[in-house]
């Protein structure tokens, strides 16, 4: 079945038709498993060394998308897009780690999709533990001053009889921090001589080993992402919830996590809901993280907002986007404003600060990334060369534009190229048009009193 088939009979399944109809017990559970900093670095992508079988297993009982997107290349602006539905440009929740201080709250009319569930009868969880030596960060991370208690408990077991549930389980696996080092004790580790490095990170050991780490820990992750998928066949679960599997941002090595190329927002999604949808179905449309949420609210029967940035991925309210729109603001200490416009090849970015260099301090980066320590030493010795060289610029260029089929890695700016000038032109205006129609609040400085990292 193509996607238009599926966008069409999709209604007609009876499991959308109970959640329509029905009280809160005749609704489907549905469970969020996120996964933070990783990218598409997943064997049903066709990426290669990785062994994940629980997480292509997933994807191939359901959909899997393979132009799936976020709004922000770090976590808690992402975060504080997608629970909500709405940009975070538009919400004021933009900038990394702000308002944790001074009482912000999102404006009128902008909820989180656990509020919403909430109020329809579902129990909500953020899980922890969810089996021995497999836990849920309990993550939220948003950039406003949310409630104490923003979920129901812990897991989904908590819940009364009959009650239908919507949960998010974080797992921090492919976060830097404490699972790098828990994935170096698996009994397999990857060859770092035999990773394929992109062409902007020079060919050396220490990058070669940092980037072989990030994919144990993707190995990592898959085998607790079986034990999620192991609980809900054990409990009897499976058939009635739908799962989403997707990353928060992409992968947390240089050039990906902070930035708006597609190593930091194209990231894996999944969806499997059964009785919709149907077992190895890939979409290769562009879609964003706000569309998850969109279609969490319709599976459970609740009207849509109107004021909302998702689409529903099947069913009413269904329709295939031309582009997506991604934003980076102030992340720690670091400032900027970056926006880019992506269709299904090109990749429209610019840069509103290009006096800004790649390279500003950014204390997470320089602790957290060896590779920027490997760039900087070859840099000062004049040993880089080509792509490699494009990170160390003393300035970014105001426009970037990129053919992503020709050039995967955007490492070959072509905002020059005379036979791309009109495409180069129109993805502007959409990106102004964009900036109006959503508020784009990144337009304005950002209040001292906001700021926390």
């Amino acid at each position: 079945m193509n996607r238009r088939q599926l966008l069409g009979t999709a209604l007609s399944f009876p499991a959308i038709l109970r959640a329509r109809q029905g009280s809160p017990a005749d609704r489907p559970n549905i469970l969020w498993i996120l996964a933070e900093d990783l990218g598409p670095e997943l064997a049903c992508y066709g990426f290669p060394l990785v062994e994940t079988p629980n997480l292509d297993r997933l994807a191939g009982q359901g959909i899997r998308f393979t132009r799936a997107f976020v709004t922000a290349p770090v976590c808690s602006a992402s975060r504080s897009a997608f629970n909500v539905g709405l940009y975070q440009t538009t919400t004021g929740t933009h900038h990394h780690r702000s308002h944790r201080a001074d009482g912000y709250q999102l404006p009128e009319g902008a909820q989180t999709a656990c509020a919403r569930l909430h109020a329809a009868g579902y129990f909500t969880a953020n899980v922890l533990e969810i089996a021995p030596g497999v836990s849920g960060t309990g993550k939220t991370d948003w950039n406003w001053n949310a409630p104490k208690k923003p979920f129901d408990g812990t897991h989904w077991n908590q819940r009364k009889p009959g009650q239908p549930f919507y949960a998010q389980i974080n797992f921090r696996e492919t976060h830097k921090g404490p699972a790098f080092k828990e994935a170096r004790q698996q009994k397999k580790l990857i060859n770092p001589e035999k990773v394929p490095l992109p062409p902007y990170w020079p060919d050396h050991p220490v990058v070669r080993d940092e980037f072989a780490n990030y994919l144990d820990c993707v190995n990592l992750l898959d085998r607790k992402v079986g034990a999620v998928l192991d609980a809900l066949e054990r409990e009897k679960l499976a058939e009635n919830t739908v799962v989403f599997f997707m990353g928060d941002h992409g992968r947390c090595l240089i050039r990906g996590k902070q930035w708006c190329y597609d190593a930091g927002l194209h990231v894996p999604m999944f969806l499997r809901w059964p009785g919709v949808t149907r077992a190895a179905t890939l979409r290769d449309d562009p879609v964003l993280s706000l569309d998850m949420t969109a279609t969490t609210l319709a599976a459970a029967g609740l009207p849509l907002p109107a004021r909302r940035h998702g689409r529903p991925l099947i069913g009413n309210g269904a329709a295939p986007r031309d582009f997506i729109v991604g934003a980076r603001d102030r992340c720690d200490m670091t400032v900027d404003r970056i926006r880019c416009v992506r269709d299904r090849r090109y990749k429209y970015i610019r840069n509103f600060m290009p006096e800004r260099p790649y390279t500003q301090y950014n204390q997470y980066i320089e602790k957290q990334y060896p590779t920027l320590g490997v760039l900087k030493q070859l840099h000062a010795q004049g040993k880089l060369k080509g792509s490699e060289t494009v990170f160390m610029a003393e300035r970014k260029p105001e426009v970037e534009f990129y053919d992503t089929q020709a050039d995967p890695h955007e490492v070959n700016n072509l905002a020059a190229a005379p036979e791309h000038h009109r495409r180069i032109g129109e993805m502007s205006l959409l990106l102004e048009r964009w900036i109006k129609e959503t508020d784009d609040q990144g337009r304005f400085p950002e209040a001292a009193s906001a700021q926390s990292f």
